[in-house]
């Protein structure tokens, strides 16, 4: 039992020092920082510009559609990380069986990127008017 509490004691004193560090910057956030409010201080910050119109304004589809390509192909780079760690990590890797089977379906896989990346491209996605 004590053994099993030893192991955990790292974690615990993180978790300590964690709450410690928050709790600490918190009052120092409160002791010491700016108390006068100006309307300057009230204003919302948009990436060091001024807000300039209604926020409420409608965006261009373009920047969804680049936000949403960004969403699939990340996700989907995340799909090929590990396959590529446990192709080249030995006798835990990949079964030899297998191995050619599932190079296969990372090939198939990977073709479906560059045919969708193919198809954004012909669709226009990438230009900016």
């Amino acid at each position: 039992m004590d053994s099993e509490l030893a192991t955990f004691q790292p974690v615990l004193i993180f978790i300590v020092v964690l709450i410690g560090f928050v709790i600490t910057n918190l009052i120092l956030a409160h002791t010491i920082g700016p108390r006068k409010k100006t309307p300057v201080k009230q204003m919302p910050y948009e990436s060091g510009m001024d807000p300039v119109g209604d926020a409420r304004q409608p965006f261009d589809v373009k920047f969804y559609l680049v936000a949403i390509l960004f969403l699939v192909f990340d996700v989907e780079l995340l799909f090929l990380y590990p396959w590529a760690v446990s192709a080249y990590a030995g006798p835990n890797g990949i079964d030899p069986v297998l191995s050619d089977l599932v190079f296969g379906v990372m090939l198939v896989f990977m073709a479906t990127l560059v045919i969708a990346y193919v198809y954004a491209w012909r669709k226009g996605v990438f230009r900016w008017r």
